[in-house]
């Protein structure tokens, strides 16, 4: 099986496991791949801003219900969310815009801000705007990336001749 076949049989799937955990890295690279025609953009957005919508709420009932007995289990939690809560509870808009933006925090906010006593509904509100923002950046990211390295690739061969006698050069200074 080809790139291609893999990526249009298992390349949504994936992204949403992905992006529901913690997947800015991932969400990169399906921009790129949808820049070389592997996948769709607006398919990679859409199952992008899905995916963390399910896995923020997710967390985040997830911490309104058992967060208490969590921070008791996962003390590794409990060190993160304990040292962030009070400073959550002052700005929790702030929190659940910004959040999807601090890697490693993706999965302590939410559980965070569960504990907090932010209504539900206004979580949703401000995780459905965040979220449209983060996955329309991050994947046009990871597109526009995928388009400078080609644009590089292809003006490569004008170099070709000269890229290899540097690197023959250099092959003979080493060997000096």
């Amino acid at each position: 099986m080809d790139l291609a076949a893999l990526l249009q049989t298992y390349g949504y799937p994936l992204l949403f496991i992905g992006v529901f955990a913690e997947g800015e890295s991932l969400l990169l690279l399906a921009g790129y791949f949808a820049q070389r025609g592997y996948l769709d953009i607006a398919a990679v957005i859409a199952t992008a801003f899905i995916a963390a919508i399910c896995g923020d709420q997710f967390f985040f009932h997830l911490g309104r219900r058992h967060g208490s007995a969590l921070l008791t289990r996962f003390p590794h939690l409990r060190d993160k969310v304990q040292s962030a809560l009070g400073r959550v509870e002052r700005n929790q808009a702030k929190v659940v815009l910004s959040m999807r933006f601090l890697w490693g925090l993706r999965i302590a906010l939410p559980i965070a801000l569960g504990l907090t006593t932010m209504p539900a509904l206004r979580y949703l509100w401000f995780n459905l705007l965040s979220a449209a923002i983060w996955s329309v950046a991050v994947a046009l990211a990871g597109f526009t990336a995928g388009r400078i390295v080609m644009r590089v690739i292809e003006d490569l061969h004008r170099y070709e001749k000269w890229i290899a006698l540097s690197l023959l050069g250099l092959g003979a200074c080493a060997l000096l």
